[in-house]
């Protein structure tokens, strides 16, 4: 426990360190003569030629849709198929790609899409919110990675690479100020401190007034703001040409309102948002206004050593976290309203003590030959426990979760012709849960569990040049998710459950092509998968529980379009499309339907009242997302140019539930953003005026079924002023 104190306070003072001295520098996707270069692959490699469907947010547009104290959240369809949704305010986001995630808001949950931080990968849901700042590129691979990867990754990828130290000296400063007080202030600097030795250190802080008035008490701007500050520092060794060490420490702390609950906000029979909803003003009298706290620390290493024919990488993480969220979660007052409210209910649940630590050890060819190859091992290695208190419930209960799972990898690429490539790699993975309750005031006896899985994980791809500027590809790929144990539900007197582990089978091919003379970029796949034994979280019921099912089989099957085009020298537009087909195939799954009994459920029931979901879509996968963006720049004056980014995402029908009802089957939505300014002196410093969800529209994002017809929406519109300087 001294060593993790230690760690923590080093994390800390590195923290600090970078607080002190940030002022930082705008960082932008890694472009070289327009090639876009990801390396979520294990390798530095060509977006064109990585043959499968993988897309790269860079930096310029995560500050065009950050703007106004976005997180996470703001990912949501800026990817064609990646959705991301949470009912936890800023922490434990949940991603999905072409339509697989997981509806759970336990922090125990496991999800299907895999979260890679600088390497390592954040695999509970309160390390996946960790904030966006000072980010190089953001990647999204769509489909199974589990050779490289490992389980939990049948979905996919979202891996986000921090802009790192180079000998440059760097520094640039932003802040920006707009609607509710949203402020921010980020920075970064970094440059060589010795002929061997580079350092980087970040630092954002963030700010939001409360600013919805609670009507229960006549409490004025009791609800809705948050500050948090974050931080990370790098220092890059390299004492010779063949060895480098990458050390990274970063953390964050968070202090605001949790999800803002509302009752009753739909009426019987329809989806549309009634007279309930006011976004300015809530009802509760209990919660405490949905207060939310968490704090975050970890460190990574990263070291290469160059063999001469072979180059060694290992990555070690470690990251701790805690904190809590409290909720009115039934979003007003029982006997009081708005509507109908049964009983109270409010929900506190703490994130207690997690450990988390990973280690990494491969060996890769060099990227030139006719064939190349990396192989390694991995382990994971992770402990936490979590503590739920429900209004009106005996003394909290806690459960301790652990989880340790190892691997061993190898893939390789093969140039049959300089136009034809095939790619091809397996991974054996063996994965191992436990879970305990520490405390169970309601049960007899304090139940234990554990499930163990042994999987073998692989995948085949061939691409082929049809000319220089046009490569086509196909994939094919298997890949798991390992068995989870779900222990929430022993809070309010329930068994915990089990879910043995899902496979994927998925397919797809594509083409990418870069066309009229570079002008424009078109890259499109089509998809289509089956899982076994398809985990799903079964959500609600009259007794709020939580509960792990599998369904014994699911599929999926659609395409995905990236596109960018120079319209004019001064004009470029971005178009993305995702349409995904998503049905579950079980003629005799059941879950409970809707607990208030105000739902209109529009499935077949069974004897015991359940809802038959055979066929239904997968919850909260969109039909379909479109993503258009846009920029204009034109030159003004000798050094300076003014320039205006906008960018509109549509999502398409959703199913929030397993269950289908009326009330919970979200029909299309949009949203848009706009950013207009100043860049002067070739960009050294920049003032803008920006506007996120611009049209201020009140998109509906999740649900509470099981005591009224609970809703919670998208965040309102922010107008701001940013301004920004840099040194390069």
């Amino acid at each position: 426990m001294a060593k993790v104190r230690s760690l923590k306070a080093l994390i800390k003072a590195g923290i600090c360190a970078a607080a002190l001295v940030a002022g930082a520098a705008p960082v932008w996707a890694q472009e070289v003569d327009d090639e876009i270069v990801v390396t979520a692959t294990r390798r530095s490699e060509n977006l064109q030629d990585v043959p499968l469907s993988v897309a790269a947010v860079s930096a310029e547009k995560l500050e065009t849709i950050l703007a106004g104290g976005g997180d996470a959240l703001a990912l949501a369809g800026r990817v064609p198929g990646l959705n991301v949704e949470s009912s936890n305010g800023r922490v434990a986001p949940r991603f999905y790609i072409r339509g697989l995630g997981n509806t759970d808001f336990d922090l125990a949950a496991s999800q299907p899409v895999s979260v890679i931080m600088d390497g390592v990968v954040m695999e509970n849901v309160a390390l996946k919110s960790f904030p966006l700042f000072d980010i190089e590129q953001v990647e999204v691979l769509r489909g199974p990675q589990g050779t490289l990867f490992g389980r939990n990754t049948p979905a996919g990828i979202v891996s986000l690479r921090s802009a790192g130290p180079t000998k440059e000296r760097t520094a640039r400063v932003s802040a920006s100020y707009g609607t509710y007080g949203t402020s921010s202030l980020e920075g970064a600097v970094g440059g060589a401190l010795t002929n061997t030795l580079s350092a980087r250190a970040a630092v954002l802080y963030a700010h939001r007034d409360d600013w919805i008035d609670n009507g229960f008490n006549g409490q004025k701007d009791a609800i809705g703001g948050y500050d948090e500050i974050a931080g990370r520092v790098q220092f890059l060794f390299e004492p010779t040409e063949n060895f480098d060490a990458l050390l990274n420490l970063h953390g964050r702390s968070l202090d605001g309102t949790s999800t803002i609950f509302r009752a009753n906000v739909f009426t019987a029979g329809s989806n549309d948002l009634n007279g309930n909803f006011n976004r300015d003003r809530v009802f509760y009298n209990q919660g405490r206004n949905n207060p939310q706290q968490y704090e975050s620390y970890g460190a990574g290493l990263t070291m290469n050593y160059d063999l001469g024919g072979a180059t060694i990488t290992s990555i070690t993480g470690y990251d701790t976290a805690e904190g809590f969220s409290l909720g009115d979660i039934d979003g007003g007052v029982a006997g009081v309203g708005p509507g109908f409210i049964p009983f109270d209910s409010s929900t506190q649940d703490n994130l207690n003590d997690l450990k988390q630590f990973t280690q990494e050890i491969r060996i890769a060819s060099p990227d030139e030959g006719r064939l190349t190859w990396q192989a390694g091992a991995y382990y994971f290695d992770s402990s936490f426990e979590v503590t739920t208190v429900g209004a009106g419930f005996p003394p909290a209960a806690t459960v301790k979760h652990e989880n340790t799972s190892w691997a061993l990898f190898a893939q390789a690429d093969y140039k049959i012709t300089d136009k034809f490539v095939v790619s091809g790699g397996v991974r054996y993975t063996e994965d191992e849960k436990d879970f305990v309750a520490i405390a169970a005031p309601l049960l007899a006896t304090l139940p234990r569990r554990s499930v163990s899985d042994e999987q073998v994980s692989w995948d085949l791809s061939a691409r082929y040049e049809v000319t220089p500027d046009v490569n086509v590809y196909a994939r094919v790929a298997n890949g798991f998710r390992a068995p989870s144990i779900q222990g929430r539900d022993v809070a309010f007197g329930s068994q915990p459950s089990v879910a043995s582990s899902e496979t994927i089978q998925s397919y797809e091919a594509g083409v990418k092509s870069d066309l009229l003379g570079g002008a424009a970029r078109i890259n499109a796949t089509a998809f289509y998968y089956t899982i076994e034994d398809q985990q799903f979280s079964a959500i609600g019921g009259a007794g709020n529980l939580t509960q792990l099912v599998n369904a014994n089989e699911g599929e999926g099957y659609g395409f995905e379009i990236d596109s960018r085009f120079d319209v004019t020298e001064r004009l470029t537009v971005g178009v993305g499309f995702a349409y995904n087909h998503t049905e579950i195939k079980d003629a005799a799954l059941a879950v409970a339907p809707c607990g208030s009994g105000q739902c209109t459920v529009r499935d077949p029931l069974n004897g015991a009242g359940n809802a038959l979901v055979n066929g239904n879509p997968f919850p909260q996968a969109p039909e379909y997302t479109l993503d258009i963006s846009a920029r204009y720049e034109r030159p003004f004056g000798e050094r300076g140019a003014i320039f205006a980014d906008t960018d509109w995402t549509v999502r398409g029908e959703t199913n929030l539930f397993l269950y289908d009802a009326a009330e919970f089957r979200v029909e299309s939505q949009f949203e848009g953003g706009l950013r207009v300014g100043y860049a002067g002196n070739n960009g050294a410093y920049e003032v803008a005026l920006f506007a996120r969800n611009i049209t201020d529209e009140e998109n509906v994002i999740g649900a509470i079924d099981f005591n009224n017809l609970t809703g919670f929406v998208s965040e309102p519109r922010i107008i701001g002023v940013s301004l920004s300087a840099r040194l390069n």
